[in-house]
């Protein structure tokens, strides 16, 4: 997948919207203040970092080992909320259910407040 369609679809998400609390790289995506992706777009280490729940990111993993990892930059007791994706290894289809499931990973640690709010 090419970056800018990473990010438009990112971008697309309801109520998403871009943030570099970290500098330029990488490009955070948040919904109501929580990251659910993070693009680092380095021609040769392109890669996403994605918010799972425990159960799928493991799922994931297995069943991408070398192209689903923790989440690399994240401490220890994060990681196995993190997916770190090597984009170019992994079908689009593929990535786009992962960003989706990150999304809504976020979404539903809100309040039933404050999801109404965000809908």
């Amino acid at each position: 997948m090419k970056f800018n369609e990473l990010v438009s679809y990112c971008s697309e998400k309801n109520k998403a919207y871009i943030d570099y609390p970290f500098g330029d790289i990488p490009i955070c995506f948040k919904l109501g203040g929580k990251i659910f992706a993070q693009i680092y777009p380095n021609h040769d280490d392109y890669k996403v970092t994605l918010k799972c729940d425990v159960m799928t990111g493991d799922f994931y993993r297995q069943m991408y080992p070398d192209i689903v990892v923790r989440g690399y930059h994240c401490p220890p007791v994060q990681q196995p909320y993190w997916n770190t994706i090597y984009i170019d290894k992994l079908a689009d289809e593929e990535l786009l259910n992962m960003i989706d499931h990150a999304y809504e990973c976020v979404f539903k640690s809100f309040s039933k407040k404050k999801q109404k709010e965000l809908e």
